[in-house]
């Protein structure tokens, strides 16, 4: 259904996606064509188009199940590890119990987003060697071009930055030894702040070749102004930087005050169906498509997911829902969380019988729903399991309402075009079908958990706030999640034990592991 619109630009921009290639990772991550040559406009989409697949591929990024959403709540206190017993992926157990020793550390997402940060550095080194853009309409498109790869740069390290911390990172393309010299988290979020940065130059140079929205047009599904507001929002805000909050809410303000985007009915965005890609609320998300490519032993050939069948109950009999692998499980006190009426609930979570599933480890009887795998969108070739076509929200206006009304009406931020914090707040409770409360720290941290369970936030959010600590420390022996958070070491993952080796004895490109592993 989705076979057609990979970045619902093919016919109108020419970036041409090969159903995701088998010659992804076959190639030095940081191939390139000759350095300094001059590129056309043909050769910058095609540098641009493959910074733009590696979004689609994190669900079994090299052969490893390290879909970032699952990666992200694993250590958060909204779903336990699952899955057929404690050794089946037994690195995600050791995750979730925050005792994932080096040798286990996520590797497939590492190699896939430095690949992705590569070829980001390919687009750009083309477009600073662009050909054929003389005319005031052709440079604003490659300015365009210019914010969408520096974005995409952004992105993918943010991610890295807040899974490992001290890393390694390049804008150049590299020469053998084909290592970079690692950096501290402190310098990685500036090298963040400083593509971010540029990228909003880029767009304003860019004018209209890179709008406050895309949905709907032919950019659907390629990064816009808003998007890069809020990932500056998340990094900054990650990050702390009080002298930037400001800042931050104007921004939230300017997507706020666009009224090109609004919240829609909360289940609606989540069936996993066409008329529910793109809509008012997704300010960015994922084009995944079932071709039924991807297979057991292709991990780099297609573009569907497997996130829904890894987080779906076993064996399950239900007429609107398919079986999984029951990976994830939501917890008990997440379900109790909610208030009466409160449509979240049922929209983030399902809740199944006794006897309608085959039970599996740390089983609830409640599962992830707005990822789940529905039976109207297997695949009907291929490897079922491996190619669902559920698109990733990765950024939604609910976040931007939350993030003003956290910004201005608790961490003393500027009020910014006349928009109020609580009127933010009332909008995301009245769609949730709740009564207005007044806006304070507590209530933005309840209603962020309400509104994002599934989506990879929660644990970012305790992090930012302080509260890992008090909240991830428990004794859930019934579940055996018996863990102890350390904030000196367990906000990062340990570096994975392959790139320590591969490392190791190169001087200054030698990785020195993350503190406590």
């Amino acid at each position: 259904m989705k076979f057609y619109k990979i970045f619902a630009v093919v016919a109108a921009a020419g970036l041409i996606l090969t159903s995701c290639g088998e010659k992804f990772l076959t190639a030095h991550a940081t191939h390139q064509g000759e350095a300094g040559a001059a590129a056309t406009e043909s050769a910058i989409q095609s540098y641009l188009t493959a910074t733009y697949q590696p979004l689609l591929m994190d669900s079994y990024a090299n052969y490893n199940y390290n879909h970032i959403l699952l990666l992200s709540d694993l250590r958060s206190d909204d779903i336990y590890k699952g899955g057929g017993d404690a050794g089946d992926q037994s690195w995600m157990y050791h995750m979730s119990l925050f005792q994932i020793p080096a040798s286990e550390s996520p590797s497939g997402i590492w190699s896939l987003y430095y690949t992705a940060i590569a070829r980001a550095n390919n687009t750009l080194l083309a477009i600073d060697n662009a050909i054929g853009f003389d005319s005031d309409a052709a440079k604003r498109k490659l300015a365009g071009y210019k914010a969408e790869a520096l974005f995409l740069r952004a992105y993918y390290l943010h991610h890295l930055w807040k899974l490992y911390g001290n890393i390694p990172f390049f804008t150049e393309p590299l020469e053998d030894p084909f290592m970079a010299k690692q950096k501290t988290a402190d310098e990685i979020y500036a090298d963040i702040m400083t593509d971010i940065a540029a990228a909003e130059v880029a767009a304003s140079d860019a004018g209209d070749e890179f709008p406050m929205f895309t949905n709907g047009t032919a950019k659907q599904a390629r990064a816009n102004l808003a998007a890069l507001y809020m990932l500056k929002a998340r990094v900054v805000m990650y990050q702390n930087e009080k002298e930037k909050f400001s800042e931050v809410a104007a921004d939230m303000a300017k997507i706020i005050t666009s009224e090109r985007y609004s919240l829609i009915d909360f289940d609606g965005l989540w069936t996993g169906a066409d008329e529910n890609d793109f809509t008012p609320e997704s300010i960015f998300e994922t084009n995944q498509v079932s071709d039924g490519k991807r297979d057991w032993g292709s991990a780099w050939t297609g573009c569907g997911t497997n996130l829904p069948a890894y987080i779906s109950p076993n064996e399950l009999a239900d007429p609107v829902f398919c079986g999984g692998w029951g990976f994830g499980p939501v917890r008990q006190a997440t379900w109790d969380m909610y208030e009466p009426g409160d449509v979240r609930r049922e929209g983030s979570i399902n809740k199944f019988a006794d006897g309608t599933y085959g039970p599996r480890f740390q089983n609830t009887g409640l599962f992830q729903k707005k990822y789940a795998a529905r039976t109207a969108l297997r695949s009907p070739i291929g490897t079922v399991d491996l190619n669902y076509p559920n698109n990733l929200i990765i950024f939604r206006y609910a976040e931007t309402l939350l993030n003003y009304a956290e910004l201005v009406g608790v961490l003393g931020a500027t009020p910014s075009n006349g928009v109020t914090p609580q009127a933010c707040l009332d909008e995301v409770r009245s769609r949730a079908g709740l009564g207005s409360i007044p806006v304070s720290l507590d209530n933005i941290k309840a209603e962020r958990r309400k509104e994002f369970v599934g989506e990879g936030m929660r644990f970012w959010d305790l992090i930012r706030w302080g509260d890992a600590a008090t909240v991830l420390t428990e004794n859930d022996a019934a579940h055996q999640s018996v863990r102890t958070f350390n904030p000196e070491k367990d906000k990062y993952l340990p570096i994975p034990q392959s790139e320590m080796s591969r490392t190791a004895g190169t001087g200054e490109f030698e990785l020195k592991q993350n503190k406590g592993y």
